[in-house]
């Protein structure tokens, strides 16, 4: 083997060793925070004391359960979640539908409009619709909320629509069509199953999208309608303490499931962009 060879082996083994570091870190970065998160909520002493815990125990849960404001900012999270999630995919499938198909002056421009909220930061788009609501006269709390959750969450639902729609093939809509089907049987029997793969991608992603949400929600908030999120931060400035960590620990298991739910529905291959059509 030359000597150039060998170089050549070597400096690709000290590559991938060096990819693979990058990789760990990353993943510990990630997990070491949850980890700590977990160790916390499961702590059997009063106080929070240095880790690890000397027990671990339950109380901690026990009481995030018996605290009134939690957890009516919990149902109000949840039903909030899932007002957006219907309102989002409801009008993201409509949006990529029309945004496939349609041929227009404007469409580039208006394409980018609804995926803006992706570049904006949050707290610009909270502070903004707090300002705008108020001289609407807008006042409800939970209207504001849903409102603003919407709009973060719909970029998310017409994103991954378009996605499927624009890699599957539009020829088995026409050829519905010329076999007597109409416009809306055509729909509902070819195009929609179509987009199945990116309506329930965006629908999951909004869901844990809204009910994680906390810069929005702090300038849309109101004391008859506050998320869970906010109240935990509230509850921090105010006085610190375990429970916040056992509300995490419950918001992480959310999320996992959804993640779960995501993996055995369509799949993390299809979401990644396999499974496309190809002419």
């Amino acid at each position: 083997m030359s000597r150039q060879s060998l170089a050549a082996r070597t400096g690709d083994r000290i590559a991938v060793s060096l990819a693979y570091g990058v990789i760990g870190l990353g993943l510990a970065f990630l997990a070491i925070p949850l980890v700590i998160t977990c160790l916390m909520a499961f702590d059997a002493r009063t106080y929070l004391g240095p880790l690890p815990p000397p027990a671990l125990s339950l109380h901690w849960f026990e009481r995030l359960v018996s605290q009134a404001d939690i957890l009516t900012s919990l149902r109000t999270s949840l039903i909030l979640a899932v007002f957006t999630t219907v309102l989002s995919v409801t009008i993201g499938t409509a949006a990529a539908v029309g945004l496939a198909r349609g041929n227009f002056p404007g469409k580039a421009a208006l394409t980018s409009a609804f995926l803006s909220p992706l570049i904006v930061p949050p707290v610009v788009i909270g502070f903004g619709l707090l300002l705008f609501l108020s001289k609407a006269g807008i006042t409800n709390g939970m209207a504001r909320l849903l409102l603003g959750h919407v709009i973060v969450t719909l970029p998310y639902c017409i994103r991954t629509s378009l996605a499927s729609l624009l890699g599957s093939d539009q020829r088995l809509t026409e050829a519905a069509m010329v076999l007597g089907a109409t416009e809306r049987q055509a729909f509902w029997t070819i195009t929609l199953p179509l987009m199945r793969t990116g309506v329930v991608t965006g629908a999951i992603f909004a869901f844990a999208i809204s009910i994680d949400d906390v810069s929005i929600s702090l300038f849309l908030s109101d004391p008859s309608a506050t998320t869970l999120p906010v109240t935990l931060v509230s509850n921090m400035r105010a006085a610190f303490d375990l429970t916040i960590a056992a509300a995490a620990v419950v918001l992480i298991a959310v999320t996992a499931l959804l993640i779960v739910v995501l993996d055995r529905v369509v799949g993390f291959d299809t979401v990644v962009g396999q499974g496309l059509f190809r002419s």
